[in-house]
């Protein structure tokens, strides 16, 4: 489907907020199954040439850019801004290698999340495991990905974005755009199940803190205790959370809350928001505008911490390691460092193991003739405690926490950390004691 005919297509409806395309259930998986995973992305041009197409299919997509009008009009819209800022995006690509990395990395992290699962939890299960790409703006595009599932003989799938926080502008385009090719049997119907957030998944929580750790050492120990550090998300048009109530600036905090929480807040941190497009209000601070006032706050030394990627690509690699390094020293910040993006940290992939495992429910009793050594524990057991911090604990029967919107949730009136125009619209999953348990 191209983007004209998705433009065509597309309505906005409470969906694209809820993500609730697909049931919340959990897949029942069979022996012999192949479960397709998913990973959704936004991908990025490979050279400067595809610079030009990839901006095209940004602009083009009315889940992440609202326009008051469609159709012909949106199509030369898109086609004269992605020409006219291709060359100067072009002049940032070939900054950073002369294409994007983010394919690159996105197949690393699909390669280790596969062996992971199989490794852990497909192998005992008697199901096999395959994990594919679904880059949104460019290729792997979903369509290739679906056509060589079909052909690998996948039965049932679960669709990960590789969004923590869950955005109507970044995973909801995704499910959105699956979901409309499935209505128009432009790809094969499977049985689907899908994770909403991992925002506040404690080994996605442990994988940050172990960057920034790693970003620390950059800084003399004489100045280490005095770092600032600025959690940086890529920004939303204010009217996502204000109209249409999307969750994604609150789940961003309460990544960050749950961060500091395991850091036992060691340092002093804030919260901006980056790639402001338009003359839109968007979510605030931005931020050189955050590391202007710490500056003018007299503070030297400041460590970026990108919240919302987890792999590296043009807004780690250029804007925030380049373009935003050369403002913070304008504004007389001495010491900037920027972590590395999660990319292939093994926390990180046990996290997207444990949440795709969460909503495909594993045969957890093989024949005699399966088990190794006749010896297997369940793989499919999750706890019915939740963390204190979440404030609430279910009974013994009830439900086990999920990925899903619907799972127990932390307290919202123990989260302090929020934007200071917090609408109090979603507080993260907590997924304490729902880490699947390995098999022997």
């Amino acid at each position: 489907m191209d983007a004209r005919t998705f433009l065509k297509k597309y309505k906005y409806d409470e969906r694209l907020i809820t993500g609730d395309y697909y049931p919340a259930a959990p897949l029942q998986a069979e022996l012999g199954d192949t479960i397709g995973v998913v990973l959704m992305n936004l991908g990025g041009p490979d050279t400067v040439a595809d610079v030009e197409p990839f901006l095209y299919n940004l602009f083009m997509d009315p889940a992440i850019i609202d326009l008051p009008f469609g159709g012909i009009l949106r199509h030369w819209l898109s086609k004269f801004i992605s020409t006219r800022r291709s060359q100067r995006v072009g002049h940032d690509y070939q900054k950073i290698g002369g294409g994007s990395p983010i394919n690159r990395l996105t197949r690393e992290q699909a390669e280790s999340l596969e062996r992971e699962l199989n490794q852990s939890y497909g192998k005992a299960a008697g199901v096999k495991f395959r994990v594919y790409i679904a880059m949104r703006y460019w290729h792997p595009t979903t369509e290739e990905a679906a056509a060589q599932m079909q052909r690998d003989g996948v039965t049932k799938v679960v669709l990960l974005p590789l969004y923590p926080q869950y955005s109507k502008t970044t995973t909801g385009s995704s499910l959105v755009y699956w979901w409309m090719l499935e209505q128009n049997n432009e790809i094969q119907k499977w049985p689907t199940a899908y994770v909403y957030e991992y925002a506040a998944h404690p080994k996605f929580v442990q994988a940050i803190s172990a960057r920034i750790d790693e970003g620390l050492k950059r800084f003399s120990k004489e100045v280490r205790g005095e770092v600032q550090l600025v959690f940086s998300a890529h920004g939303t048009p204010l009217y996502e959370m204000k109209k249409r109530r999307d969750p994604y600036c609150c789940l961003i905090h309460s990544t960050v809350e749950q961060v500091m929480n395991f850091r036992q807040r060691d340092l002093p941190f804030h919260v901006a928001f980056q790639s402001k497009v338009g003359p839109a209000e968007w979510l605030t601070p931005s931020t050189p505008d955050k590391l202007k006032e710490l500056a003018e706050a007299g503070h030297k030394t400041v460590l970026i911490v990108p919240v919302a990627f987890v792999t590296d690509h043009i807004e780690t690699l250029f804007e925030l390691n380049m373009l935003i390094r050369d403002q913070a020293q304008e504004f007389g910040i001495q010491h900037y460092e920027v972590t590395s993006g999660l990319n292939s940290h093994p926390l990180f992939i046990e996290a997207l193991a444990e949440a795709t495992v969460s909503q495909a429910q594993l045969p957890s009793n093989l024949p005699a003739d399966r088990q190794a050594g006749g010896q297997l524990r369940p793989i499919q057991e999750l706890p019915a405690r939740l963390s204190a911090q979440a404030g609430q604990r279910p009974s013994a029967d009830a439900d086990p926490p999920s990925g899903q919107a619907g799972g127990p949730k932390f307290s919202e009136a123990k989260r302090t950390t929020r934007c200071h125009q917090c609408e109090h619209i979603a507080e993260a999953v907590c997924w304490e004691g729902t880490a699947v348990e390995s098999a022997v």
